[in-house]
C-alpha cells in the first residue's frame, strides 16, 4: 500500500504483546511488512519502552528492548517541530495527534477512540485495531 501511514498509540502495543489472540496482535505481525508505515518519535518511543517495561511481565527488560529496537529500525521516524498543545484532554494523546500529523499519517489505531475527537479535523482517522485492519483490507 502507497503511503498508508499509521501511529499506534501505546494502548494497541500493550495488548498486542500481551495476548497472542486478537486484532492487536495482528497489527504488531504486519509491523515491518510494507503494508503500512508507521510514525515514531523520540517521545513517544520513550513511552513505549517506559509502560512496556511497567506492564509486560513476561517479557524480560532485554524482549522490550528487541521490540523497541525493531519498531526503531522499521519505523518512520519524525522530529516534531510544533507543539500546538494543548489540543486534547491529555498531553500524551496530543503528542500521538503531532507525531500523525507531521508524519503525515492518515490513521491513529487506538483503544481510546474518544481521547482524539478533533483529530478528524486534521484528516486523521481514528480507529481500534481490528476496524483499521478491516479499512485496509488485512483481515
Amino acid at each position: 500500500m502507497d503511503n498508508l501511514g499509521i501511529v499506534i498509540d501505546t494502548n494497541v502495543i500493550v495488548a498486542g504483546l500481551r495476548s497472542s489472540k486478537g486484532a492487536s496482535y495482528t497489527l504488531l505481525e504486519f509491523v515491518g511488512t510494507n503494508k503500512f508505515d508507521i510514525g515514531i518519535s523520540v517521545p513517544l518511543i520513550l513511552e513505549y519502552e517506559d509502560v512496556l517495561k511497567r506492564y509486560i511481565h513476561h517479557l524480560t527488560n532485554e524482549d522490550v528492548d528487541k521490540v523497541i529496537n525493531y519498531i526503531c529500525k522499521v519505523g518512520n521516524r519524525r522530529k516534531i517541530h510544533f507543539l500546538w498543545r494543548p489540543f486534547l484532554k491529555d498531553p500524551k494523546d496530543d503528542m500521538v495527534l503531532e507525531l500523525a500529523i507531521e508524519s503525515q499519517s492518515r490513521y491513529i489505531v487506538t483503544f481510546n477512540i474518544k481521547d482524539f475527537k478533533g483529530a478528524e479535523k486534521f484528516g486523521i482517522k481514528v480507529l481500534k485495531p481490528v476496524d483499521f485492519l478491516k479499512e485496509v483490507n488485512l483481515i
